[in-house]
């Protein structure tokens, strides 16, 4: 046993309804267990308590939590509207956007938006689809389990 691993934190950021980042928290606990840190950032109370059912190990809503979280991540995952500035109806503010664009840490994008933006050469998967991309192939370059 090596107790000097650190768990990675990995902040899975949504709004609205939090759907999107529910099925993606709820797949990272069916492959990663409690081997990771899953911090779910809402942009309103909602979502995160949406997130928090999913299983996330904790949670904050805001614009200030998420500002000041993602600069502590290791990983980042969320849709597209998370660095567009005024994405989900506004929920995204400008200042939620350049935060987690300016992050060091990795980011893991789903090519997913409810914005007038198209992005050219993304798939059109499904949903549950893209998220098992994204733990299956993405993820796995960013976390190294103990065998």
């Amino acid at each position: 046993m090596s107790g000097s691993v650190k768990r990675k934190k990995i902040c899975v950021i949504d709004g609205q309804g939090g759907g999107i980042g529910s099925v993606i928290i709820k797949r990272l606990k069916e492959v990663y267990g409690e081997t990771v840190e899953i911090i779910a950032l809402g942009t309103n109370a909602i979502a995160t308590a949406q997130m928090l059912k999913a299983k996330a190990n904790r949670g904050a809503s805001g614009e200030n939590a998420i500002v000041q979280t993602v600069t502590t991540a290791d990983i980042i995952i969320g849709a597209m509207g998370i660095i567009l500035a005024n994405a989900m109806m506004g929920e995204v503010t400008p200042k939620m956007a350049e935060a987690i664009a300016s992050s060091p840490s990795p980011k893991l994008i789903l090519p997913l938006s409810q914005e007038n933006i198209t992005v050219v050469g993304a798939s059109a998967m499904p949903l549950p689809h893209l998220v098992d991309e994204l733990v299956d192939q993405h993820l796995k370059r960013h976390i190294v389990l103990d065998e």
